[in-house]
């Protein structure tokens, strides 16, 4: 009799290679028409992101303003928010991932640089092109809807009344981990290996978790979860309360993607086991 084998045991041999870790700066990166295409993308990508996401938020706004009769029950909801962020990061790095990795987000950025996914260099200019496509994104809203984008926020992150700085700074934190965890997983190369009958498995997960975060912190900070979407709304729309908590919406998803980044790296997959036993055999 042979002996039974639990669902979703895999015996084979290792079937997938983790990339070599990329250099701290890689000069020959410059020389490359892809490294210039991926920046192209990721400002577009940002820049359609604000556009569609802030437009989903001012048209909420505007549909239940009461002092315009509006039905406090009408528009799209927070559940429609959170849906219209989490569907074009979805559509978005679907879109990207095969030019420049789809980030989209320099939290993302920064977790997969502290990971040695992405070289310095191509982490700066990332997050250069991804802040520059945020702010043309909330400019073209507000060239459009200049009358509503004054009048309903601009879209802009800010602390909402009843909750401290600490409660948004752990939300930002916490919604960053989520994240930037579901990315570090949902592009695992073992995972991959597993899965690579499937395309849109990556962009999906990562397109929930936005999703569920959005639903989780909108009453809260209003989620920003990514620097890049907070700073391009708070530049277009100006106003004090808005940069008088931008720090937030830095350092909570900078903290948050750290952590994730740690967490994968170096528990779940165990990286430095693994490079101390490399050193020990070496030795």
């Amino acid at each position: 009799m042979t002996k039974d084998v639990e669902v979703g045991e895999y015996t084979g041999g290792k079937d997938y290679e983790d990339p070599p870790p990329v250099s701290l700066i890689d000069s020959e990166e410059l020389t490359k028409w892809s490294f210039y295409r991926a920046i192209i993308a990721e400002f577009i990508a940002t820049l359609l992101f604000l556009y569609i996401t802030v437009l989903t938020v001012i048209g909420y706004k505007s549909q239940t303003d009461p002092t315009k009769n509006g039905d406090v029950c009408g528009g799209v909801g927070i559940l429609g928010i959170a849906w219209a962020f989490g569907g074009m990061i979805f559509v978005l790095v679907y879109c990207t991932a095969g030019i420049s990795g789809g980030h989209i987000n320099p939290a993302v950025t920064f977790g997969l640089f502290l990971a040695r996914k992405v070289s310095l260099v191509r982490a700066v200019m990332y997050m250069v092109a991804q802040c520059l496509g945020a702010i043309c994104g909330c400019g073209l809203v507000k060239a459009f809807q200049k009358s509503y984008y004054v009048q309903y926020g601009g879209g802009a992150n800010e602390l909402a009344d009843g909750y401290s700085t600490g409660t948004g700074l752990a939300a930002e934190i916490i919604g960053t981990f989520v994240l930037v965890y579901t990315v570090f997983s949902a592009t695992d190369p073992k995972r991959n290996a597993r899965d690579s009958h499937i395309p849109v498995l990556a962009p999906l997960p990562i397109g929930f978790a936005v999703f569920m975060v959005h639903l989780a912190t909108i009453p809260i900070t209003g989620t920003g979860i990514n620097p890049a979407r907070s700073f391009g709304a708070a530049v277009i729309y100006g106003k004090d309360k808005a940069w008088d908590d931008q720090w937030m919406f830095w350092v909570g998803p900078f903290i948050g993607a750290a952590i994730a980044a740690f967490y994968h790296q170096y528990i779940l997959r165990a990286a430095a086991v693994k490079a101390l036993g490399s050193f020990r055999s070496n030795a």
